[in-house]
Order: structure tokens, then C-alpha cells, then sequence
């Protein structure tokens, strides 16, 4: 037997069954067809990044499939998402159908407290003044 005859005709291109199934899908795949990505290489960074866990346990591996029913906990910036898979994509499409594709049983969650921020300046305002350079400074000596 040759090499292209083995696996052939048997449609999974000699993979295990169940990866071409419409029931499951990468989680790189889903998470760019569900919008929360917009890039599949984002996507694959979010899951090496330890940012994307189903039922708590950590999914480094961009490859590994997801299915409806799974909880996925994501850390998107400063929120935390818990989304339950609905469906697997079928494609990227506009943000309605992509909010079809997971349910949101509880609101995000801020993971920085806003009043927890450095002192702001305003945009374009120009070098800081010595006034404020001394507020920084007292301002970065207090974490120390």
C-alpha cells in the first residue's frame, strides 16, 4: 500500500473522527467567528496567553475543540467574560448572527477597579509640568 492509500477515501484525511464534526470546532476558530477576536492569530495568543478556560481549567492549545454546552471563561482586557457555547460557526459573519453562537449567564466582570489607575493627564496636554512630575513621582514612591 502506498502512503496516499492510507486514510484515503475516508474523508477525515486520516484523522480521528469527530475533528470535521459539526458539533465541535477549534477554539481559535470560534472565538474569531464569535467576535471576541479579531484575528484567528489574536485568537491563538489569547489561548497561549492562559486567557481562555473552559470549566476552569486553562486551554493554551489553539486547536482544542469546543462544543456546545462548554462554559468558557475569558479575560478580554480588563473584563472577564463567562459565555456557554450555543453552536459552532459557521462563519465570520456581522455582530447579530455572532451573538448567536454563545449565551451570557452573568454580566462581565471588571478585573481593574478604575480608581486603581495612575494619575491621567489629559491627551495632547503637553510635557508635564515640574508640579506634576513631583506628583508622579510621591504617586509611584507610595507603591514602593
Amino acid at each position: 500500500m502506498t502512503k496516499a492509500g492510507i486514510g484515503a477515501g475516508d474523508g477525515a484525511g486520516g484523522l480521528s473522527p469527530g475533528i470535521d464534526s459539526p458539533l465541535s470546532q477549534r477554539i481559535d476558530k470560534w472565538l474569531w467567528y464569535a467576535r471576541f477576536c479579531k484575528t484567528r492569530g489574536l485568537a491563538q495568543t489569547l489561548c497561549a496567553a492562559g486567557h481562555v478556560k473552559r470549566e476552569g481549567e486553562s486551554l493554551v492549545k489553539a486547536a482544542t475543540l469546543v462544543r456546545p454546552g462548554d462554559r468558557l471563561t475569558l479575560v478580554l482586557g480588563p473584563l472577564r467574560r463567562t459565555v456557554v457555547v450555543r453552536a459552532a460557526g459557521e462563519r465570520r459573519g456581522p455582530a447579530p448572527e455572532a451573538r448567536t453562537l454563545y449565551d451570557e449567564p452573568e454580566p462581565a466582570e471588571r478585573l481593574r477597579d478604575p480608581t486603581m489607575e495612575g494619575p491621567s493627564r489629559p491627551s495632547g496636554g503637553g510635557r508635564p509640568t515640574k508640579k506634576d512630575r513631583r506628583a508622579l513621582d510621591r504617586w509611584w514612591a507610595e507603591d514602593e
